[in-house]
């Protein structure tokens, strides 16, 4: 059996839980950050992709380096361009990935 880990309440407020992620990064992205995909869990506080990547950020320089300049990236959650104002769910799939040109 899998325990979800708890914080225990604080002043009122309800039992925080984490939330899983699964992350894709592709191109230049997967290079920084040294792997194509991995399953987080991320704190209930993450609720937006740009909270999601504010929280990757402390994960190490390469993760750090890899989401410097929000402009030089793209995102999708689950396989749908969005914004980094969408919102970020239990069991959601969040690629990261460069513009894509063509010609």
């Amino acid at each position: 059996m899998v325990r979800t880990p708890r914080v225990a309440p604080v002043h009122g407020l309800k039992e925080q839980r984490e939330t899983q992620v699964k992350l894709l990064y592709f191109a230049w992205v997967r290079q920084k950050t040294g792997i194509a995909e991995e399953e987080i869990a991320a704190p209930s506080s993450v609720t937006t992709v740009a909270a999601l990547v504010d929280f990757l950020r402390g994960r190490g320089p390469g993760y750090e380096a890899a989401f410097r300049d929000l402009k030089l990236l793209r995102v999708a959650v689950n396989r749908q361009h969005h914004g980094f104002d969408a919102p970020v769910g239990p069991d959601d799939e969040v690629a990261f990935f460069p513009p894509v040109t063509g010609g």
